[in-house]
């Protein structure tokens, strides 16, 4: 029997993991997806903060989900990853990769000795003469991901691999005619936005944006007096949609307004920037993924600010859906099982 792979993605309060079959061929199939909650100051802004609560969780999410391999694939997209485009003499990627630390140590902010690198090369090009690959740096902070991974470990897992969830959206949701042309993909989480733009599917361009669907709960906490569970269940039943509301709530909704507006205005100003940067680039549509994605009317937000169309599509466009995945699981989180899924596409396992 052919072998699966679970793709992990640590978010803000909860754990979600996807099984995969056929990971690395045509046609994968989502064969299992749980989530599992835990405490926002064990995990916040996808960092581990408290290992043996994760590894707790851990435990308990492989023996509930029913999980039928060890073999993992780490997410990792947080304010302690840096991506940027870049340019190095044409090699092998090994090379290239054995290199990097001499290269870039001027770019980054912390001591290259503190720092993961990675390199994902995009096309092969001349500048001032000499040959070049173009791609992009990938710089994570080590004890950021080695919190991950060791967690990981201690929960007898086996980690294969470390992935940057942005590559893991195009994988999941560029597909078929949605991967043609020029797409930015936008996932809101809930504490940080990710943008990704890729040309006929090959990511060029990713930021990590420090705002996310949460800072509307705390602004309604902060400025309201709400509970969390209130701020919650406002922002989720009207969203930017306020007909059929009362009087009392206008004040919750200009909380609401003016915190979507701030993401809104960074997610227009992240493309404004590759645009400008690019003479002839244009970005032709918005994909919009994650849980804060659905808030109603932002897609129309956000379409209205940008001026291009947006759409949300599936979160499983290029997966099958097997007999064995727990419909009350997917119900519940069919907003972050893109991410899970996501890592494993492209894997051997």
């Amino acid at each position: 029997m052919a072998s699966t792979i679970v793709g992990l993605d640590f978010g803000r309060g909860v754990i979600r993991a996807a099984e995969v079959l056929g990971s690395g061929g045509n046609k994968p199939t989502l064969v299992r997806y749980h989530q599992i909650a835990v405490p926002t100051s064990a995990i916040d802004r996808g960092e581990v903060l408290e290992r043996e609560v994760v590894v707790a969780a851990l435990k308990q999410l492989w023996s509930q989900a029913g999980f039928k391999t060890r073999k993992v694939i780490v997410g990792v997209g947080n304010a302690r990853v840096l991506v940027r485009e870049l340019s190095v003499p044409r090699a092998p990627l090994d090379r290239i990769r054995e290199s990097l630390p001499f290269q870039v140590q001027d770019i980054l902010p912390v001591p290259v000795n503190e720092a993961l690198l990675d390199f994902y090369p995009i096309a092969e090009a001349d500048e001032e003469g000499r040959p070049v690959i173009q791609g992009l740096l990938v710089a994570a902070i080590k004890d950021s991901v080695l919190a991950a991974v060791e967690a990981v470990e201690a929960a007898k897992l086996v980690p294969v691999d470390v992935d940057l969830i942005p590559f893991a959206l195009s994988r999941a949701l560029l597909v078929g005619p949605a991967a043609q042309g020029s797409v930015a993909l936008v996932h809101i989480g809930a504490a940080t936005t990710m943008v990704t733009i890729a040309v006929d599917g090959i990511p060029q361009f990713v930021r990590i944006i420090q705002n996310g669907s949460d800072d509307i709960n705390r602004a309604l906490v902060e400025r309201l007096g709400m509970d969390e569970y209130q701020a919650e269940q406002v922002k989720r039943r009207f969203g930017l949609a306020t007909q059929g509301a009362g009087p009392e709530l206008r004040p919750a909704f200009e909380v609401i307004y003016e915190s979507t507006g701030d993401l809104v205005v960074a997610i227009r100003n992240t493309l404004s920037f590759y645009v400008s940067n690019r003479p002839g680039a244009v970005i032709e549509r918005i994909l919009l993924s994650g849980g804060g994605a659905e808030l109603n009317g932002f897609p129309t937000a956000l379409a209205d600010a940008t001026r291009i169309p947006v759409r949300a599509p599936g979160p499983l466009e290029r997966l099958s859906v097997a007999r064995t995945v727990d419909p009350n699981q997917m119900a519940a989180g069919v907003a972050g099982v893109t991410v899970a899924a996501g890592l494993t596409l492209g894997s051997k396992a």
